[in-house]
């Protein structure tokens, strides 16, 4: 499963936010390992690099079930 399919954000293709906020840039190929990705979406607002997100990443519940996938 993926982020975007977990959390139900809508930013993926054809998605409900994917007008407003633009399609996920973890759309389609790390949709596991989302938090690896600059541009994600977290609580209602599009977030930075890994390292300025890992905070809001650890506490996420994607991030902490077997969906996520630390590496490729």
């Amino acid at each position: 499963m993926n982020c975007w399919e977990f959390k139900k954000c809508g930013r993926e293709v054809g998605g409900a936010r994917s007008e407003e906020l633009g399609v996920c840039p973890a759309y389609p190929d790390n949709g596991r390992r989302c938090a690896q990705v600059t541009g994600t979406l977290c609580g209602g607002k599009v977030q930075g690099s890994f390292a300025m997100k890992l905070v809001s990443c650890m506490d996420c519940e994607f991030h902490e079930s077997p969906h996520y996938q630390i590496a490729g």
